[in-house]
């Protein structure tokens, strides 16, 4: 798996990197996104949201909204609840349905006890404070609140880190290859119930299995290339790697009808 350097912590959790280039808007966030598209079995992520939030009424908070995938499903799906999006890049924001607020996890703007629900998708691995974050998650939730987060498992799409390792590798001339940045291994499927059970009791967690099959490299490629924000961390030419990686996948296609790689997330869910 990626080698998780202080360095590569640092460039994940820095907020200007992620305000203004991995996030600026949504085009690297939706690259890593589409490729679900061709998932099997497909789960409908914002549809187990709205699942989970069954039984809850008043506000949610969606921490890390992103382009607004869960506020959207919820304004549709919920129209009962009152729903505010949060992010720290105001670009990412701009066709997010209001209330959005730009505001930092780990210093949310709101009142103790102030909402019913808390979201944390795919986002706690770039706070840079994990526990603090997840300890303002708890402090605006009401007593008896509940939180939804999501990441990845510290073995979710091996298949495209060796992709990616040998591409580099090639490309470098060296017997081995600098890995890719890893997002989620800061907060994995694996350490996340942990983490949570400081500040939450009734920690469960739902996991997401899945296999993707391509028999075009493109969905592979441009998930590999919205990592471009961390270009500067990998060691080795960004482009020239992303070329040679096609090259690479081509051939897995053509040996074995289909580049297959392996998916497992999962959303993690905690009450206060």
């Amino acid at each position: 798996m990626t080698s998780n350097t202080a360095q590569q912590d640092a460039a994940v959790t820095d907020k200007t990197r992620l305000a203004t280039s991995a996030y600026a808007d949504e085009r690297h966030l939706a690259a890593r996104q589409s490729i679900y598209q061709w998932q099997q079995p497909r789960y409908d992520l914002p549809g187990i949201v709205v699942e989970q939030l069954a039984g809850v009424a008043g506000t949610v908070l969606d921490v890390g909204c992103g382009n607004g995938k869960f506020v959207t499903r919820l304004h549709h799906d919920r129209p009962d609840l009152q729903v505010i999006g949060m992010d720290i890049s105001a670009g990412i924001l701009a066709d997010v349905p209001g209330p959005a607020v730009v505001a930092d996890a780990q210093a949310l703007p709101l009142a103790d006890a102030s909402v019913d629900a808390v979201l944390a998708m795919h986002m706690l691995y770039h706070v840079p404070d994990i526990p603090a974050a997840i300890g303002e998650l708890a402090r605006v939730l009401k007593p008896g609140g509940l939180v939804i987060a999501s990441t990845n498992s510290d073995t979710d799409k091996q298949e495209l880190d060796r992709l990616w390792r040998q591409a580099a590798a090639e490309v470098l001339g060296a017997a081995e290859g600098p890995s890719r940045v890893s997002l989620s291994s800061r907060f994995s499927l694996e350490k996340a119930p942990a983490l949570l059970s400081e500040h939450l009791s009734d920690v469960h967690v739902i996991e997401l299995p899945g296999i993707i099959e391509l028999t075009d490299p493109a969905p592979a490629i441009a998930h590999l290339a919205s990592y471009e924000a961390w270009a500067d961390q990998l060691g080795v030419p960004f482009d020239a790697t992303l070329a040679h990686a096609r090259e690479l996948a081509i051939n897995e296609i053509g040996n074995h009808n289909a580049f297959k790689i392996t998916c497992l997330g999962g959303v993690i869910v905690g009450r206060l």
